[in-house]
């Protein structure tokens, strides 16, 4: 049975969802992590569908690329990328368990994830070993681990000097670009223009300049600053929105940053069993200022 290779589309977007969660419950499986709560009730996921579905048509309508393999009319394996000024971002990658070491994957990353002159190549890469060995043949090296930190959200008080605005895109835009310029070295517009309807962004001011900013609501993140040692008071002021409406905040975040993982250990925050990588061509950013966005499809 032929298995024949085409650019993805909009329609693919729950097709291709099936094809990430039977992945990653078998990665769950074959490494003894809970990788999806409840994976196996057909409820659980078409629940988790329903609030994922807005981020997977998202992603196809951005991508770069996006290639799918079909064997028998049935989306077998799919890959995507999205490009922001200069830096290429491997968003997923993901084979079907029953048809993975069959060189579907290979033929998948050449397309959707080609050596280029691109400043930077990113992946967020699960350990699974056979993925890995593709990403370190394409060109990428781990950088670091990120891990997700979690716990029942409560009020929490921390003295700080900013001031907490809600974030307008129309005015806070150019200073959104100038941080992650700064952070992770590349601007990304499209992406605050979705987050900002799906969730609800803020603006970390001193002294009247926009110096970091952050995202609460249907999983958290990203949230970018200038100085590290203003997390603990936004990670409060995050924490403390949650803490109204009984539900756990948490976060995705690089084990670099110091700050943050301080906060979140005197806090008595759980960590999540599963792991990723950070992954690039070469090394670049503060990530010891940065939180990711939460699920972690993108930076």
């Amino acid at each position: 049975m032929t298995t024949t290779y085409r650019k993805g589309t909009l329609a693919d977007s729950y097709a291709v969802y099936q094809v990430f969660t039977r992945s990653i419950i078998d990665l769950g499986e074959r490494t003894n992590v809970m990788a999806i709560t409840g994976g196996n009730d057909p409820e659980v996921l078409k629940s988790l569908w329903q609030r994922r579905q807005p981020m997977f048509e998202f992603l196809a309508q951005t991508a770069a690329q996006f290639w799918v393999a079909e064997k028998d009319g049935e989306i077998i394996a799919y890959a995507r990328l999205t490009e922001h000024d200069g830096l290429m971002d491997l968003t997923e990658f993901f084979v079907l368990p029953n048809q993975q070491s069959a060189g579907v994957g290979r033929e998948l990353l050449a397309r959707a994830f080609p050596k280029s002159e691109a400043r930077y190549r990113v992946i967020i890469a699960t350990l699974d070993e056979r993925a890995l060995s593709r990403y370190l043949s394409a060109g990428v090296y781990a950088r670091f681990p990120i891990k997700y930190f979690y716990r029942k959200a409560e009020k929490v008080e921390v003295p700080t000097d900013l001031k907490f605005e809600p974030l307008q895109l129309d005015i806070h835009l150019e200073a959104l670009k100038r941080i992650d310029r700064q952070i992770i070295g590349h601007a990304r517009a499209a992406v605050h223009q979705w987050i900002a309807i799906t969730r609800d962004g803020f603006v970390y001011k001193r002294n009247g300049e926009v110096v970091g900013y952050g995202y609460v609501g249907d999983g958290n993140g990203p949230f970018a600053l200038l100085d590290e040692n203003d997390y603990p008071a936004v990670l409060a002021y995050a924490e403390s929105l949650l803490a109204e409406t009984g539900e756990d905040f948490g976060a995705e975040t690089p084990l670099i940053n110091k700050k943050a993982i301080e906060y979140f250990t005197q806090r008595k925050y759980r960590l999540d069993a599963f792991t990723v990588l950070f992954m690039s061509n070469e090394p670049f950013g503060r990530f010891e200022n940065y939180l990711c966005f939460s699920p972690i499809f993108f930076m």
